[in-house]
């Protein structure tokens, strides 16, 4: 909303297969935690639509248009990324997306606040006249001239505009992970998006031997809860999740597909959600927390849940 808020380490290996198999360690790291309430239509996330694009052709169009004239340094995947959280790219049909507002006030498919609008209101072409939050053309040309007066239109000032735009790091966290995957994949499905945007929405929660939620995961534990809020049901331990397949060739591996680490197809003992570029997010072991990482060297196979 605008403003608005060894024989050691084998048997740990056998045990660990038992509740998801997350004994993997993988190098390196880039997470941070996160807390609060992701901002959305009605004060929470929207509902991942039923099948196709998280983001719709039009509204990937729309929002390369908008930061082209607007913002030239803001990447058009965190317009995109904040259109699919605030009301799923104008296609949710909660209060305060086509006419009214939400709970918070807040107005439009982008969410403003009425005196956030009227300050940056901006019409852009085809849009309406005087300028609506409820008119999709203007809420994303408005929303790229917010997002680049508090300096999103630069590397070091984009965290803090979409935190400007909704005071909550997991609203963050979540629009710079989908911003990210949208950015590899602008026709990214609303399932792996649903996915990922659960997964991200856990930034920063701990580790969780045997953990599926909400106060701590394993690896597997984060994924089956991550497509469970995609609609989508997956076994409980990595191994299994490998099974269920449907297999993809690594090299074309997408966002939201799952990657699975360990020394063979039959030892899986790792598993995460690809986001594209080498990266992925995982709970990696104890001590650790739910993060971003690299994808590591082991890497066994990939699946496609859903596909």
């Amino acid at each position: 909303m605008g403003r608005v808020l060894g024989v050691a380490v084998a048997a740990l290996v056998v045990a660990s297969l038992a509740l998801g198999g997350c004994v993997s360690v993988v190098v390196g790291a880039l997470g941070v935690g996160g807390g609060g309430v992701v901002g959305a239509a009605a004060g929470g996330p929207v509902a991942p639509a039923g099948g196709g694009p998280a983001v719709p052709a039009a509204w990937v169009q729309l929002e390369q248009a908008a930061v082209a004239a607007v913002c030239p340094g803001l990447p058009w995947s965190v317009l995109g990324a904040i259109g699919r959280v605030e009301s799923d790219s104008g296609r949710s049909t909660l209060p305060g997306v086509a006419a009214g507002s939400n709970p918070a006030g807040a107005e439009g498919p982008m969410q403003f606040e009425p005196a956030t609008f009227a300050q940056f209101a901006t019409v852009g072409p085809g849009g309406a006249t005087p300028p609506s939050p409820y008119d999709p053309v203007d809420a994303v040309y408005s929303a790229a001239r917010l997002l680049c007066a508090d300096g999103g239109g630069t590397g070091a000032g984009l965290a803090g505009a979409v935190l400007a735009y909704n005071h909550s790091t997991v609203y963050v966290d979540t629009v710079l992970v989908l911003a990210q995957t949208l950015a590899v994949d602008p026709g990214l499905g609303s399932t792996p998006a649903a996915a990922l945007a659960f997964a991200a929405a856990q930034f920063g929660v701990p580790y969780l031997w045997g953990g599926t939620g909400p106060g701590g995961y394993d690896c597997s534990g984060l994924v089956q809860a991550a497509y469970r809020a995609a609609g989508v049901r997956l076994p409980r331990v990595a191994q299994d999740q490998f099974d269920a397949g449907p297999g993809t060739p690594a090299a074309q591996a997408q966002p939201g597909d799952l990657v699975f680490f360990g020394n063979s197809t039959s030892t899986v003992e790792h598993v995460g959600l690809y986001l594209g570029e080498g990266r992925m997010i995982d709970a990696p072991y104890t001590g650790t927390v739910v993060r971003e990482d690299p994808v590591g060297t082991d890497l066994v196979g990939v699946t496609r849940p859903g596909g």
